[in-house]
Parts: C-alpha cells; structure tokens; sequence
C-alpha cells in the first residue's frame, strides 16, 4: 500500500513550483528584456555600453542563482522529510483533497512522473476516502447496495465533494434524490490531468471490477458524468467498443447523461492554447507561453473534445444538458462563451455543420446557469428522476 501523501508533501511540490515556474519565468523574462534593452542602447554607444550590460547580467546570474539553488534545497529537504509521513495527511479534510484534485488536474501526469505519492489514482469514493474492491469491503461501504447503480463522475480539477455544491441550499444532491428512488449512487474520483483515452481505459477496468464485487445482482447502470468527467465516461465506452464483444458493465448501461460536457471541445482551452502560441512569439513572453502550455494532457484534451470516431453506446439513451448566462443559448453571449467554459453546441454535440455526435438524445437547456451550477440544479434533479424512472431500453435490457 502506497504512502499517503501529507501536507509536507503539498510544501515541497509548491517550493519545487516556485522555483521551476515564479523564479525561472521572472529569470528568462527579466534576460529577454535586458537582451533588448542593451541591444538598442548599444546601437548608440557601441563597446562603450558592453561593461554596463556584463556588469547587469553577472548580477541578475547571481540573485536568480542563489534563489533557485535555496528553492531546490527546499524542496529536497521536504521530500525527505515527508518520506518520513510526517506531518497532517493531505487527504484527511476537504481542503487538503480540494488541493489535491486541482494540482493532479493541472499537473497529473507530471505528478505521476515525479510525485507519484501525490497522483490520484481513479478510485470509487466514500466518506473521502477509495473503496477497496474486494466483496467485504464494497459490502460493508454500501450495505444499502440495490442492483441499480448511478455513478458520478467530476470534470477537471474537481472531487466528488464538488457533487454536494449548494447542498445546503437545496437540501438534496442528486444521488440523494435517485437513492429514495431506488438507486444506489457511486461516486468516482479520477485524476483528471491524465490524457483522457488513458482515464476512459482505466474507468472501464474499474466499473467491470465495481459490478463484479457488487453486494448484490446488478441490473441497471447510469452514468453522470460532469465535464470532463462526460467525455472520460465516452472514453471508456469506445475502450470496450473497440473489443471483440462489449464488456458486461457496458450491456447494463441504459442512460449517460453528460452535463455541460465539451463533446466538441471548450472554447476556453482553444483560447488558453492559441495564447501560448501567441505568446511563445516574442522572447519577452515566451516564459508565460511556457506556463500555459505545461498543463496536462488532461486540460489538452479539452481543445477538440471526442468526435466521431467515439461513438456513443447502441442500446443507451444519451441526455445531454447544457448551460448559459443567458436566457436563450441562441444569445451571441451563449454562443461565444456558454456557461462560461463551454458552449451549448459543445456540450450537445451539434457542430454548425449540422452534424450530431448523439442523434435521437434529448437536450436540456438550463438558462442563467453557469458550469458549476450544473453539479447541483433543480432542473435536473427533475429531469433525472424522470429519466431513470423511464423502463430499461429493450436493448439494454437484453
């Protein structure tokens, strides 16, 4: 079993990002820009100007040096010290774990690199901690346990808390509201910085080993699955698509349902991605083109989303809820900024073409809502519970 990760360990990933991000940006910033400065004051004073610029630069050598050589000891001396397991686990307050999933969403694949004790590691989630998936301890954790299973799945940078926002407003979440119906809800946390055909792989072996250990028969599968989280879920799909015979998990899906899902890419990863490029041009910025583009694979994905070539499953029925600012998604606001990250097309899948990626799934348009507002809505506590009322497709349930 692996060492859980502490706040020592959180101490010397930031010292680590201080002096790889702040310190080396402020560095190759501040050289471009003396480059520059000396490079048009020489034009003027010739050689004459050539001792001042060898002067500047031994200094900013020296001062950028020094901060980055006491950084790294930093950071090396927390490591060594949280090997130890000394100090408050990250994972023990919602906080430590809100901390976790945005650094493992922005970073998760370098993490798991270099920082394993701090990657996640896709897991069911309970009472904020991983489920083990073995008969008792699935038995124990869900001792409620029906055979219909709704499972929840967060987008980028998010944890299964983020399924309670507004709890206290609405007095329900909607696993709460579909259990008084019958349904077991299963929430998943994922490290969301993953590239997101890896996630899809790892979410399908999960759900198979998840209906194999489950208490009782299970009949019934839906899948909820919150931005990124939508396309992980789409992902996971096309893994067993691409077999010879569906999985047994897949044959009990009879609804995914994707809220505010970029199915054909978020226009704010576009527009973070051509920043960079932007950027990138001029010496005097390419720094800040550098911290753009070191996000994850995970975030990379958001660009173009999953097109035609991940084809939704047969014999399940698709809804597909988006939001907007404003009252209608045909506003100009709606169409060029959605829910602030992603747009009604996007997240129904229709591109101008006219082409459908989900042909026959029924729409729900939530007006003056924005992304996060999705993971905890009136509408759609309505709209769920007459989804997952209807009968299994007759597909499915073959």
């Amino acid at each position: 079993m692996r060492q859980q990760p502490t706040l020592v360990d959180a101490a010397a990933l930031a010292t680590a990002v201080l002096d790889d991000l702040v310190v080396a940006t402020a560095r190759d910033t501040h050289e471009a820009i003396s480059r520059r400065v000396h490079g048009t004051v020489g034009l003027g004073l010739g050689p004459a100007g050539r001792p001042a610029e060898v002067l500047h630069r031994g200094i900013a050598a020296t001062v950028y040096g020094a901060l980055g050589v006491s950084l790294r000891g930093a950071s090396a001396g927390l490591s060594r010290l949280a090997e130890t397991g000394l100090g408050p686990r990250l994972e023990d307050g919602p906080r430590g774990r809100f901390v976790s999933a945005a650094v493992n969403g922005l970073i998760g694949e370098e993490l798991r690199r270099e920082r394993p004790q701090l990657a996640i590691e896709m897991a069911v989630r309970r009472d904020g901690r991983d489920v083990v998936l073995t008969p008792g301890q699935v038995a124990a954790d869900f001792r409620d346990a029906t055979g219909q299973l709704v499972v929840f799945l967060h987008g980028l940078c998010e944890t299964e808390d983020y399924w309670r926002r507004h709890r206290d407003r609405l007095g329900s979440t909607y696993g709460e509201t579909l259990a008084r119906r019958g349904w077991t809800p299963v929430y998943l946390r994922a490290n969301t910085g993953l590239p997101l055909r890896e996630n899809g792989v790892v979410l399908a072996s999960l759900l198979q080993r998840l209906v194999d250990v489950w208490p009782t028969e299970v009949t019934r599968i839906a899948l909820v699955g919150h931005s990124l989280g939508g396309l992980i879920i789409r992902a996971s799909s096309a893994v067993v698509a691409d077999g010879d015979a569906p999985a047994p998990w897949t044959r009990l899906v009879s609804d995914v349902v994707t809220l505010g899902t970029p199915h054909l890419g978020s226009w704010f990863a576009v527009g973070a991605d051509r920043a960079s490029r932007r950027l990138a041009r001029f010496p005097e910025s390419a720094a800040f083109g550098r911290i753009i583009d070191r996000q994850a694979p995970g975030i990379h994905d958001l660009i173009e989303g999953l097109a035609q070539d991940v084809p939704p499953l047969p014999h399940a029925r698709y809804r597909l809820v988006s939001a907007t600012l404003t009252r209608s998604p045909r506003h100009p606001v709606a169409s060029a900024i959605g829910d602030l990250l992603v747009t009604p097309r996007s997240a129904t899948g229709r591109d101008r073409r006219g082409t459908e990626l989900f042909p026959g799934a029924e729409v729900l348009h939530l007006a003056r809502t924005d992304h996060f507002g999705l993971l905890n809505h009136p509408e759609v506590h309505t709209a769920l519970t007459r989804w997952l009322a209807e009968p299994v497709p007759a597909a499915a349930a073959g």
